[in-house]
């Protein structure tokens, strides 16, 4: 699976890509039963009116409807209010082979990025979980840009995400705003316009990034975004990674350049000259 002239002209223009049906079903399905296996005590697969949160939380395990008793997922393994996050999975080898290293996302990061020029990676961030929000009125959407230093950043949905079901929201467009509301390249040191930049973007739509199991989402490292409200009666279920440059160490301390694509090849070369929102 390659990525098309048009597509790369796309996350060039907008910030993001979706791609469908990428990721491996067999994998997928490990992942879930890793997942529901490590479980906090108060959700049960099989029930799923046992799914809505809020669930409390305890120094990062889950304190189960506050009777002190302990779950045994421990480190790496916590949740708080409608977020579930399995970290301690992201250093398996078969997960990290599932997002990161899968032949056609791996290829794809690299046509983007430059062949030979994306560090190999040693995990995931993991699986992350929003549980459903039942019935509290609806919040509106806030958007963030992330503090830790990357490139190119994918999302994989595990299992089907339908509208409304707490996908990944995107911003198009605000990564080429939020890349210079910042004093350096990949640093979270942000410039005097950065939180002007949010509450503009916070009256602009968004995109609500649904799909199937296998989907994939690529976003760009300043873009603006942030997990959906889950209105539905399912549990959102995505594994995230970041894809860096070798050579980013080197050059994240780096004003931002003239050129924001100048360490993406494959987006460079792109033709899009469109203006900015």
């Amino acid at each position: 699976m390659k990525l098309t002239p048009e597509e790369i002209n796309f996350f060039k223009e907008e910030g993001y890509l979706i791609k469908r049906k990428v990721m491996d079903e067999a994998l997928m399905a490990k992942a879930r039963d890793r997942l529901w296996d490590n479980k906090p005590l108060e959700l049960d697969r099989n029930k799923p009116e046992t799914w809505v949160g809020p669930i409390k939380a305890y120094k990062g395990k889950i304190d189960v409807k506050g009777d002190k008793s302990r779950d045994p997922i421990g480190k790496g393994n916590d949740g708080q209010n409608f977020r579930w996050q399995f970290r301690s999975i992201g250093d398996e080898d078969w997960i990290v082979r599932m997002l990161a290293t899968d032949p056609s996302i791996w290829g794809m990061a690299e046509q983007v990025l430059g062949v030979g020029e994306v560090q190999s990676p040693d995990r995931i961030r993991g699986i992350y979980c929003t549980l459903p929000e039942g019935d509290i009125p609806l919040q509106p959407h806030r958007c963030h840009t992330d503090a830790h230093a990357f490139h190119l950043g994918v999302v994989g949905y595990i299992d089907d995400v339908p509208p409304d079901g707490g996908g990944f929201i995107v911003w198009p467009q605000s990564h080429r705003i939020f890349y210079y509301a910042y004093q350096t390249q990949h640093g979270n040191d942000h410039a005097d316009q950065y939180d002007e930049c949010i509450e503009k973007f916070n009256q602009l739509p968004y995109v609500e990034c649904h799909g199937e199991a296998g989907d994939i989402v690529f976003w760009h490292h300043r873009l603006a975004h942030t997990a959906g409200h889950n209105r539905l009666r399912v549990i959102r279920k995505a594994v995230l990674y970041d894809f860096r440059r070798v050579d980013l160490e080197e050059k994240m301390k780096e004003p931002p350049c003239e050129d924001m694509w100048r360490d993406w090849p494959g987006v460079q070369q792109s033709d899009t000259v469109s203006k900015v929102i």
